[in-house]
């Protein structure tokens, strides 16, 4: 194999390791973004439950409140 073929085949390994990199990271970043929108959902699921609670009027029983600060 000549030296500019050689050369050209050794640019296209280093690209292609870099192309594989980023995918590799990019699918990292794809996964806990993924889990982030998991949990921010479940809270905001929490929280429309919590606000149609709110508005329907019905309280929660006593023994369910967190003791006030002064506990």
């Amino acid at each position: 194999m000549d030296a500019d073929a050689e050369s050209r085949l050794t640019e296209l390994e280093s690209r292609l390791a870099h192309h594989e990199r980023m995918a590799e990271e990019m699918s990292a970043v794809l996964f806990e973004q993924g889990r982030a929108i998991d949990l921010m959902t479940a809270q905001m699921r929490r929280l429309r439950d919590r606000i149609a609670e709110l508005e329907s009027g019905v309280s929660r029983a006593p023994q369910d409140e967190p003791p006030p600060p002064h506990y």
